[in-house]
């Protein structure tokens, strides 16, 4: 590959390093390259390398043969390939896909080019390989692929499933190519688009301990070494194989949510490990304190300055390279507080980078999903939307927990809830601002949920002092793994009940990887440094649970069927009918629902054809014993029917008894004229013996 530079070189001369040529005069094979395109590029001439290195004396390229321990080149930028801080050449013959490459600062700090396309790292001696610390080296990709004409399924917000998972965890391998093969399990389950936990380079690595024999580390993937480039962990041979998942992916009409962490990274704070930014410039790309402190709004040791010039750039370059190169749909944004805090930290209420990215004209189709906190900021329904951005719905979350397990006062803010949170999601936000989960990666699967009262971490290390206490759990009689029967039926209830709850909101959907079977981390509610049976999916409970897994799936069914849940559409033809209606015991009145402990929730508009109206009536029972509720009575060509419930139910022509701790949901259904007068009259005259009886 460097044939073009030994024939220009010749001999080495004595005061040169046995193991390095140094280019000193390679003209004209040195050229000027393009100040305004950072990272590496590949043209028809050869490859241009642009940096930038705040006041350097030197800054030199290292180029390396694929593998090798120490460079096979190193190149000085000439002087007319430095503009300001900015380090522009290039290199002519060189071919992509051929060599690795890193910069040197000042003739000794080797550094990550921050835009590099591909990372791999390698250890350079025994001290490093025992402190899992590695030097990172950046590689050429070549951009070719054939997308086979396959065109990005743009689904509109409000008709998202989203499915969260875990690239690692997920399959036996942990690869996209091995994701690819779980295609048609997704799109039987219904989901239309899959949120992929941090997928940058990250080095699993990078923070190893042992612990009880089990070697811990990164396994999640939230401290970042690059934003440019795919994990090395998760493809074999090429970047080609992310890009191969999510062409196929779209064929099969799923979109591609990527879960990105622009706010901190692995290099860590004081004694961190440098990797890129601090040695290129750290005061430009964290958010520092007196004597260079770093502060720590993350969690993990820094901040990025997101809002500094230099890396609002980065960030604003990433989320384009990612959506124009690789098709992206949509990005989640880890702890999105950061994003709208300035050089001191303090909270800014017009974010240059969070109002950039909602109006960059290259972004127009792409979904911004905001984790709206961190560790010093709540921003739930206040992230500044541009009615662009969308939120997790942490308050969705722990309303809809205490709810399910029957906690008082919570239930009129479950309504909101359900109804899309609009009371905080208000007119300077979408219609579909609410991204509503019941768990997620971080915290307790749905099964763990209701089978642990407390979480148990002990296996991560920290005496279970990690993770959140406030989780809203009940171990429903018994705390882990039991073989009781009614405590497993009561568990199998709960989850069923929050699948339905979640599915039967406003607002956007997320599921977690496996919750549909009844996966288990035993108890563990933060297992980020968990690469082993803890994390994996253990695809063995599909087939053990596969009544869970009918039961969400047609839940996503009914949710499709039935637009009327998801979104405001055209009214009922039929009568006088709000698209949306809450109800008690006794319909169209609410009552106290936390004395009843029953919701009742009415949809009313027009169908999927918009050839007739459709009523959807879901009831809530969350009380620990059963409870005789009245339905409202629908038109003269509509009755009820039973489209699914957590439990058996009875149906009545004007009610429906629940059992304890039941959810049902009730479809309207069209039926004969004179069947109908004679069940509505007969429903009409029970309904007033019962009112006699209660006067009496």
């Amino acid at each position: 590959m460097f044939e073009f530079l030994k024939k220009l070189i010749g001999k080495k001369t004595s005061k040169q390093s046995e193991d390095i040529r140094y280019i000193e005069t390679l003209k004209p094979q040195i050229g000027k390259g393009r100040f305004d395109l950072f990272g590496v590029n590949a043209t028809s001439e050869g490859i241009i390398f642009t940096v930038y290195v705040k006041d350097a004396e030197k800054v030199e390229l290292a180029l390396f043969d694929k593998g090798q321990m120490k460079p096979d080149r190193v190149v000085a930028f000439p002087e007319e390939c430095i503009l300001g801080d900015v380090y522009s050449m290039l290199l002519y013959g060189l071919e992509a896909d051929t060599f690795e490459y890193t910069f040197i600062k000042n003739g000794t700090e080797y550094f990550l080019d921050p835009y590099a396309k591909e990372v791999s790292g390698y250890y350079l001696d025994e001290q490093d390989k025992k402190d899992a610390r590695k030097q990172y080296r950046g590689g050429v990709v070549s951009g070719q692929f054939d997308w086979q004409g396959v065109k990005n399924p743009r689904i509109p917000m409000s008709d998202l499933i989203i499915y969260e998972a875990h690239v690692g965890g997920y399959t036996e391998k942990g690869t996209f190519g091995e994701l690819m093969k779980k295609i048609p399990y997704l799109k039987n389950l219904g989901i239309n688009a899959i949120e992929l936990m941090p997928i940058f380079s990250f080095d699993a690595e990078l923070d190893t301990r042992e612990h009880n024999g089990m070697r811990l580390g990164d396994f999640w993937g939230y401290n970042p070494i690059n934003f440019f480039s795919p994990n090395r962990k998760y493809y074999s041979e090429s970047v080609n194989e992310l890009k191969e998942l999510v062409r196929e992916l779209h064929r099969n009409g799923i979109e591609v949510i990527m879960d990105v962490v622009y706010n901190h990274t692995a290099e860590g704070g004081h004694g961190g490990y440098p990797i890129n930014y601090k040695i290129s410039d750290k005061q430009s790309h964290y958010i520092l304190g007196h004597a260079d402190a770093y502060h720590n709004y993350s969690g993990c040791g820094n901040t990025l300055n997101c809002n500094n010039p230099i890396v609002k750039r980065m960030i604003l370059d990433s989320v384009r390279y990612w959506v124009s190169e690789y098709k992206i749909d949509g990005f989640r944004f880890d702890l999105a507080s950061i994003l709208t805090r300035g050089e001191y930290g303090q909270e800014l209420s017009d974010p240059p980078v969070v109002k950039e990215l909602a109006l960059d004209p290259i972004l127009k189709h792409t979904k911004l999903i905001a984790e709206a906190w961190d560790t010093g900021l709540y921003q739930v329904g206040r992230f500044p939307s541009y009615m662009k951005w969308v939120e997790w719905n942490g308050k969705y979350r722990d309303s809809m927990r205490e709810f399910l397990k029957g906690d008082d006062g919570v239930a009129h803010d479950v309504i909101e809830r359900i109804n899309g949170s609009l009371d905080i999601y208000h007119k300077d936000f979408r219609k579909d601002a609410s991204i509503n989960f019941i768990t997620c990666h971080d915290g307790f699967t749905l099964h763990d949920l209701y089978s642990y009262n407390d979480k148990h971490n002990e296996a991560n290390g920290w005496n279970n002092s990690d993770g959140d206490n406030n989780n809203h759990s009940w171990n429903c009689g018994f705390e882990g793994e039991t073989k009781d029967k009614k405590v497993l039926e009561l568990r199998r209830k709960m989850v069923k009940n929050a699948i339905m709850a979640l599915l039967s909101s406003r607002g956007v959907p997320m599921l977690l990887a496996g919750d549909e079977f009844g996966r288990t981390q035993q108890g563990n509610n933060n297992a980020y440094c968990q690469d082993n049976e803890i994390s994996w999916i253990d695809w063995k409970l599909l087939s053990k649970n596969k009544d869970l897994f009918e039961f969400t799936r047609k839940m996503i069914v009914i949710r499709k069927e039935h637009p009327v849940m998801k979104r405001i559409g055209k009214h009922a033809q039929s009568g006088h009918f709000h698209s949306i209606s809450h109800h008690g015991i006794k319909a169209w009145h609410l009552g106290d629902p936390d004395v009843h402990k029953f919701l009742g929730i009415m949809f009313a508009g027009r169908n999927v054809d918009d050839t007739e109206d459709d009523f959807v009536y879901v009831a809530m029972n969350v009380r620990h014993i059963g409870n005789m509720v009245e339905l409202p009575i629908l038109p003269e060509d509509y009755r009820w029917k039973v489209a699914l419930s957590s439990d058996e139910v009875i149906l009545r022509p004007d009610s429906i008894l629940l059992p304890d701790r039941t959810f049902a949901i009730c479809v309207s259904e069209r039926v004969d004229r004179k069947l109908w007068a004679y069940l509505f009259k007969r429903a009409r005259k029970k309904r007033s013996e019962r009112k006699k009886r209660i006067k009496r």
